[in-house]
């Protein structure tokens, strides 16, 4: 059964449609602050649809997220607490926890390596607010750190990406279906 090269070809042809872009920019928004998936999964194939404009798509998708993640800061300092069964629904209280501690230990630097690592994002920028740090050094970490991903994923597709996809859709079903086995085996070994 073939799943994912299909839906490969759909998302590459999503990524041409004319509005991808406004689409991308929701998407980033949303997810700095309370949508699960992460803006990468549109970004990667935008910019290997259009490989020249691949720093206006990191561009675009850093500063979407960085007040998306402002927006979950501002829901971090109002209204935490009012948004703690929905963070237990989605089973993000053990990061919320961990985010705490990570800023009591590390501040700055915590906003910064959450919005570069694929650790959930709208974690840290709820419980940045919730824990009360400076505004102005958690957009500075959220600037540096958000556009450090999307620029270096961005230029990576746009460089190599044209070169690398015709090589990557005839692996896609194993790709596919060893990233669901890799999430499985993470999820089980941390459970």
């Amino acid at each position: 059964m073939k799943l994912f090269e299909p839906l490969y070809d759909r998302v590459i042809a999503w990524s041409r449609h004319p509005r991808a872009p406004w689409y991308l920019g929701a998407l980033s928004f949303a997810e700095s602050s309370f949508f699960p998936i992460p803006p990468d999964v549109m970004l990667a194939p935008m910019c290997l649809a259009k490989p020249k404009l691949w720093w206006r798509l990191a561009l675009l998708t850093t500063l979407m997220s960085v007040l998306g993640g402002m927006l979950g800061y501002f829901l971090g300092t109002w209204a935490l607490e009012a948004l703690m069964p929905w963070i237990e629904r989605m089973g993000w209280a053990d990061n919320l926890a961990t985010a705490r501690g990570w800023f009591e230990q590390w501040g700055f630097t915590a906003v910064f390596i959450a919005g570069f690592s694929p650790i959930p994002y709208k974690v840290f920028t709820l419980a940045a607010g919730g824990m009360g740090m400076p505004f102005l050094p958690f957009v500075l970490a959220s600037i540096v750190g958000r556009g450090g991903r999307f620029f270096l994923v961005s230029w990576l597709m746009g460089r190599f990406g044209p070169a690398m996809e015709p090589k990557l859709r005839p692996v896609m079903e194993w790709v596919g279906w060893g990233s669901i086995a890799a999430v499985g085996v993470a999820y089980l070994a941390l459970r």
